[in-house]
């Protein structure tokens, strides 16, 4: 297959709630390890390298995501040499989600400055595909059919009645050869159906689950934002003449890709993909990505369990005991514990709203929170003061930054630490300590180059929020 114009695209924006308690805003479900040694990302760019060139495959996801994710790729490429095609992965930053329709948009605008004539092959963050030789074939046939002007899907023969995918109903005629694939005009689009409707699809043969996968011209797909989504293009068209993004996104529709584009279009077309395909959506499809043992149970951590049977047990640190669960998720994570029957794991989103509604940090973090200097977990937390513990990487640092609501208070416990608090500067070793009072510019910087620093931070303040930060410089270019 000639890949001279053709672009790989990953949208990479969002959380994964029914991944809670694992998948958290702060730790979304496409870099979480569910099946096996590589993030659901990770295998995304893996797979899709073995097609398009890694520098022409680029990560469309917002502001606050892009960091968490060049940091769980950079920490990839580290340890594992095999991760190394993470690196030449791009990058299109939206200033905050608007759901898919105007991330493809802004991606098919940068890629048609690369090539007027570019095919974007467009892939969710968070799917498994068996069957690789297949998934080539059936992109190659994708892209003949997008060159001559189709959008074109991928549909998934559903193989049960399920009620968590979106559907697409097909023409029964008129069905064309590309490649070694066939298509079909899409009749329809049809939205998560219940059980009743799921049977009926199920039965009648022309419905496919819709997979997310799409290949299309980016200058088609442009068009077709122009006619049927007029707010979209106007706003891509005000970032194209070079406006505000935060301004124009701010006027922009959020509306998905489906709804927005493919089911008004007239070429549209289905390709019954020939691979196997999971996306993974909540847990009780977990068996789609790891193998269950003899008794239908998936058990990962620090697990201790007589007699269940067909149960998800997800342990973490401290021991899990389970006995003669029949069915059930349990997902232990430091700070949350999930149970529930697996034939209800849908409503883990359910749950994830309650949570925000409550105004649970859980929803939002893990206690142990990444940054491009190392970790920082939270010991304890209570009106008015926050305990840490930080970790600094050998040879990183913070960024020089100041705090309007909050004094800290440091400890090192490991390693020893650079500091500079207003115009001092001082070194401390362990069991050595200091104050940084409100409003002072302040750093922490760990010069060893082998011993992580590791130290104990006391905040006391009206406001201990992550965003009562001022940066005045900062290594990893954060705003």
């Amino acid at each position: 297959m000639s890949s001279k114009d053709l672009f790989g695209v990953i949208l990479a924006g969002g959380v994964g709630t029914r991944f809670w308690p694992l998948s958290r805003e702060t730790m979304p479900k496409q870099i979480l390890k569910v099946a096996g040694d590589d993030s659901l990302l990770q295998g995304t760019i893996k797979r899709l390298s073995s097609i398009i060139p890694t520098k022409k495959i680029s990560i469309v996801t917002n502001s606050e995501q892009a960091e968490l994710i060049k940091l769980h790729l950079a920490s990839e490429v580290k340890e594992k040499k095999s991760a190394q095609i993470s690196a030449d992965v791009g990058f299109i930053i939206e200033p905050f989600g608007r759901n898919t329709a105007p991330a493809i948009g802004l991606a098919a605008l940068e890629l048609i400055k690369k090539n007027p004539d570019a095919v974007m092959a467009v892939f969710p963050a968070d799917h498994l595909i068996k069957n690789i030789p297949a998934f080539k074939r059936a992109i190659s046939g994708a892209v003949i059919a997008a060159r001559e002007g189709y959008l074109v899907t991928f549909g998934i023969k559903p193989s049960s009645p399920e009620t968590g995918y979106g559907y697409i109903k097909s023409e029964k005629k008129g069905e064309k050869k590309y490649g070694s694939v066939n298509g079909r005009n899409i009749e329809r689009f049809v939205e998560k159906p219940n059980l009743v409707r799921a049977k009926k699809y199920l039965k009648e043969g022309s419905y496919f689950w819709n997979s997310g996968i799409f290949i299309w011209k980016a200058s088609v797909i442009l068009e077709q934002l122009k006619v049927h989504t007029p707010s979209v293009y106007k706003g891509l068209k005000a970032i194209n003449e070079g406006r505000d993004i935060l301004k124009a996104y701010k006027l922009i529709e959020s509306i998905s890709i489906d709804n927005g584009v493919m089911e008004q279009a007239q070429r549209a077309l289905v390709i019954e993909a020939p691979f196997g395909w999971s996306d993974v959506g909540s847990w009780a499809s977990l068996d789609e990505a790891a193998k269950p043992n003899k008794e239908g149970n998936i058990i990962k951590g620090r697990v201790v369990d007589i007699g269940s049977e067909g149960s998800f047990i997800i342990g973490s640190d401290r021991v899990l005991a389970t006995i003669g669960l029949k069915d059930i998720v349990v997902v232990d994570t430091p700070d949350a514990t999930l149970v529930c029957p697996r034939n209800r794991a849908e409503e883990v989103k359910d749950m994830v709203g309650l949570l925000k509604k409550k105004d649970y940090v859980e929803h939002q973090r893990h206690v142990t929170i990444q940054r491009p200097w190392g970790t920082y977990t939270v010991l304890e937390e209570g009106v008015s003061y926050k305990i840490k513990k930080i970790s600094v990487t050998p040879g990183k640092r913070l960024s020089l930054q100041s705090h309007k609501k909050r004094s800290e208070h440091w400890v090192v416990i490991k390693g020893q630490a650079s500091i500079t608090c207003g115009d001092e500067k001082i070194k401390l070793k362990k069991n050595e300590s200091t104050y940084i009072p409100v409003g002072v510019k302040h750093r922490l910087e760990n010069l060893s180059k082998t011993v992580p620093l590791e130290i104990i931070e006391v905040q006391n303040g009206s406001y201990l929020g992550e965003d009562d930060i001022t940066r005045f410089d900062d290594d990893f270019k954060r705003s």
